[in-house]
């Protein structure tokens, strides 16, 4: 049995023990049946409006919590659709008190949610406004009245979040124009104008509107200042040139040079003022010495001729250089002259310049080829040598490729210029075959002078003797050596007789026996043919020898060819005869 029906059977059992005590009290007190029934009655409709009036309120109690039930289901649902989540799915089988306790509880729930959200949202509606007034841009497109959601609400912290960066990005770069504008404002001594100037560089940062517009406005101001400062860089040092040279030309004194230093190294508006003083100043006193002044002209032009590799003909083309007559209008002209000299070779300076190399190059070339055929050159240590080798190798390979990028030059030069590219009056290109051509004839005419001289070395040799050659030593300072003479001992002065009766062309290459015969080997051994000067008389028979090798000698022409009588008998090349000289001997 459930308690609430054991609650019941007690409240009956209690009622009807009520009713059986007021019976006895009744009986006890002696009231009458019919005042019994009456007093009965009256209980029976207590109890009964008590009981009506107990189940009326808990009528009204079910009334209010379906009532609260429904409320709270409607107001679930708005909020789920405001806050755009899933609706709550309301448990099953429970009583009516708990579903309308679990509903509320839900509602509270949201409604909390929905004040969170609105008050997140206001917050970042005004971090966003304020953004916007900073960086004048767009407000967010979100609905301030709407409660947003949480995809809403995250986007909106990025978008915040962006722009915080945006702002601190222009921010730094605000700051950063700002300085380098004030720096320039400040070298040119420029005073702020107009408003926006003022408000850039008087006003608070804090305060500046940092739009794009701003920020665009700021650049092009950066940009007109550094216009200005640079036109005014470029006046000051086209000032600065004209003084200098107007000071070489006019040969102003150092000390008064240096009095006008300052105005040399800045260019601010004061140092533009002074400068234009001093190129006026100076204008005045060239006009004073125009023969000087024009005598230095003339040294600059001569100087950029050279540069610029003038022919002579385009040098005479300018004929106010070859006048005497110094006068303004012939200054003017030697003025634009060197003006137009400068700037043709500003234009076209890779090019000078590149031959000009190709010049040292070609130069540095010859002298170390000169060096690698003198023979003193071994004798040099440190290593030289190698280098100068080295340095020779790769002049040899570079040459080539410089040429051929001075071609490709030359080609735009003279479709720009209309006219051939002149060094020494003659085609550049050719002036290097002639060059190489000469290069080439003059190691020709060495390497036959050399065969020359070897063969006529060969011929005395083969005359008089070989000399004994030795290397050189390296001498201590201060210590002198004497030459050693070549002594002869017998065997050489036999070998010599012997070798005079043989004549050999040094041209045709063809060896003739003497007449005369050779002596045997024993008798090289005699003591008495020593030495040519030596106290005993020479054999007679080698003595007759050598009078008739004198007298074939006397005959030979200077040429070295020898005269010798035709010998039909044998001819025989070097080769033939002995490949060594000592076999020959």
């Amino acid at each position: 049995m459930r308690k609430s029906e054991v609650l019941a059977a007690e409240a009956v059992s209690c009622l009807n023990k009520a009713l059986c005590h007021l019976k006895d009290i009744w009986e006890e007190i002696g009231i009458p049946e019919d005042q019994r029934l009456q007093r009965t009655n009256v209980v029976k409709n207590h109890i009964k409006n008590l009981l009506e009036m107990m189940v009326k309120e808990e009528e009204s109690l079910k009334k209010r919590l379906l009532s609260s039930i429904q409320t709270c289901r409607t107001e679930m649902e708005k909020l789920c659709l405001e806050l755009q989540i899933p609706i709550f799915e309301e448990e099953e089988g429970i009583s009516m008190l708990q579903q309308e306790k679990n509903i509320r509880t839900e509602v509270e729930a949201l409604i909390k949610e929905k004040n969170q959200r609105m008050q997140q949202l206001k917050a970042l509606l005004e971090q966003d406004q304020d953004l916007c007034d900073i960086l004048c841009s767009i407000p967010y497109g979100i609905a301030p009245d709407l409660v947003p959601s949480l995809e809403q609400l995250e986007n909106f912290h990025q978008h915040i979040g962006k722009q915080n960066e945006e702002k601190a990005r222009r921010y730094a770069e605000f700051t950063e124009l700002k300085k380098q504008i004030v720096l320039i404002m400040e070298e040119l001594d420029h005073v702020p104008e107009t408003s926006f100037e003022k408000d850039v560089v008087c006003e608070d940062e804090d305060s500046f509107c940092l739009s794009r517009d701003n920020i665009m406005s700021l650049k092009l101001l950066l940009c007109q200042l550094e216009e200005r400062k640079a036109e005014n860089e470029a006046t000051c040092e086209s000032h600065r040139e004209k003084i200098q040279q107007l000071w070489n030309r006019l040969q102003v004194p150092q000390e008064e040079r240096e009095l006008f230093n300052e105005h040399m190294v800045t260019s601010r508006r004061r140092n533009l003022e002074a400068l234009q003083s001093e190129v006026q100043r100076l204008e005045e006193l060239k006009l004073q010495n125009i023969r000087n002044v024009t005598e230095a002209i003339r040294s600059e032009i001569a100087v950029f001729w050279e540069k610029c590799f003038f022919s002579i003909e385009q040098r005479q083309n300018f004929t106010p250089y070859f006048s005497e007559d110094f006068n303004e209008e012939l200054l003017a002209l030697h003025d634009a002259e060197i003006q137009h000299l400068k700037q043709h070779y500003e234009d076209h300076k890779e090019l000078f310049e590149g031959v000009q190399k190709w010049e040292e190059s070609w130069r540095l070339y010859l002298e170390l080829d000169k060096k690698a055929t003198d023979p003193t050159r071994f004798t040099n240590r440190g290593g030289n040598l190698l280098k100068e080798e080295k340095q020779r190798s790769e002049l040899h390979k570079n040459l080539p490729k410089l040429e051929k990028k001075l071609k490709a030059q030359i080609d735009v030069w003279e479709g720009e210029q209309g006219q051939e590219f002149l060094v020494n009056s003659q085609k550049f290109l050719q002036y290097v075959a002639e060059q190489w051509e000469l290069h080439r004839i003059e190691k020709e005419k060495e390497k036959l002078e050399r065969h020359l001289k070897k063969s006529k070395q060969t011929e005395e040799d083969m005359l008089y003797g070989t000399a004994v050659r030795t290397p050189t030593k390296r001498r201590f300072l201060g210590t002198t050596t004497p030459n050693k003479s070549r002594k002869l001992n017998a065997t050489s002065s036999m070998s010599s007789g012997t070798s005079n009766s043989t004549m050999r062309s040094v041209y045709g290459g063809t060896v003739c026996r003497s007449p005369v015969p050779r002596f045997p080997l024993s008798a090289n051994k005699t003591p008495a043919a020593r030495t040519p000067g030596g106290s005993k008389p020479p054999h007679p028979r080698i003595q007759g020898c050598n009078k008739e090798n004198e007298a074939q000698l006397k005959g030979t022409p200077m040429s070295g060819a020898l005269q010798t009588p035709p010998c039909p008998q044998r001819t025989f090349s070097m080769a033939s005869v002995a490949s060594t000289y000592s076999e020959f001997v």
